[in-house]
């Protein structure tokens, strides 16, 4: 007698497997290429971009904006900055592939290719700013616009590997959001935004030539002349020092122009007199021949910034 056996299940059970396994994989692929495109816009950046849209709201509301237009806003900013940072990543890519640093970037690591970068950062923009002028106003359409533009043509494209004060011009793109928190509320601007952005503008040298310094033979291999390139140490920690004493005194303006109660210049002094006191740090270091450790100021410069604007929020609802 022959015994005979059906290997049909055995197959269906096989197939089915990979079928499954076949469908993780494209989850993965499709997860990895989400990730990409999320990295082109550089979430860490943004999420510092908003910690001073929100205050500025709160500024000129003098108290919570309405919940919808403080998520369109957030929406329509942090569209705005990935749509800047993909646009920079675009144009750096030739640059981050020869820095440690950046080198991950998935332009670095042809994860994304360069045309679908570049499209993917103009329709961020462009939808950003439609946002903006369909649920908020125009003015704040138009400097957001404005921002994308000046960050990644004047400061990417035009000065970035031309001049050691490219950070120094380049950096009002990040300054931007105080302006467009403000804008969105009350469809103009006045004094206390611009202050706002001035506080933003002088802060942004002594927190990038921090971490220019820390990076600073990075920089020299590609050939971008950031500051701490082209000068001595001694020279850049000076001028650190010099806009963190510019960036506490304008903090300290926003009280009378703004007319806040005492809780904020006395945490604007406490956080300022922390971060003279890193900066002096950082040049008596230098001075003294010892380890620099720049990404001491670097890191506390972005505490500082956040709580600077905590305050702010404080204050505008206290």
């Amino acid at each position: 007698m022959m015994l005979s056996t059906d290997s049909s299940d055995g197959s269906m059970v096989t197939s089915t497997a990979d079928a499954r396994t076949h469908t993780i994989l494209q989850l993965h692929h499709a997860v990895g290429v989400v990730g990409d495109f999320v990295a082109l816009t550089k979430p860490r950046i943004i999420e510092l971009l908003l910690v001073t849209t929100v205050p500025a709201m709160m500024l000129a509301t003098r108290g919570l904006p309405p919940l919808g237009l403080l998520v369109t806003t957030l929406v329509g900013g942090a569209l705005a900055a990935g749509s800047a940072n993909a646009l920079n990543c675009y144009l750096d890519r030739d640059i981050d592939s020869g820095m440690h640093r950046t080198a991950n970037r998935p332009l670095s690591r042809s994860a994304v290719k360069p045309r679908n970068a570049l499209i993917f950062g103009l329709v961020l923009g462009a939808v950003s700013v439609v946002q903006f002028a369909v649920t908020t106003n125009g003015v704040s359409a138009l400097l957001a616009f404005a921002a994308i533009a000046f960050y990644v043509l004047v400061y990417t494209a035009l000065l970035k590997r031309r001049t050691s004060s490219n950070i120094v011009w380049g950096g009002a793109a990040g300054c931007a959001p105080v302006l467009i928190g403000w804008s969105a509320v009350t469809g103009s601007l006045a004094w206390a935004p611009v202050i706002l952005f001035a506080v933003v503008f002088l802060w942004t040298p002594p927190h990038f030539w921090a971490l220019a310094m820390h990076f600073r033979a990075d920089y020299a291999a590609v050939g971008v002349p950031m500051l701490p390139v082209v000068a001595p140490a001694s020279f850049v920690a000076g001028r650190i020092v010099a806009y963190s004493w510019a960036m506490v005194a304008v903090s300290l303006l926003l009280w009378p122009v703004a007319h806040l109660t005492p809780v904020y210049p006395i945490c604007a002094a406490v956080l300022g007199a922390a971060f003279l006191r890193e900066a002096y740090s950082l040049r008596s270091r230098v001075r003294s021949g010892v380890e620099v450790r720049p990404m001491r100021l670097f890191h506390w410069s972005i505490t500082y910034l956040s709580l600077l604007f905590l305050a702010v929020a404080i204050a505008a609802v206290w």
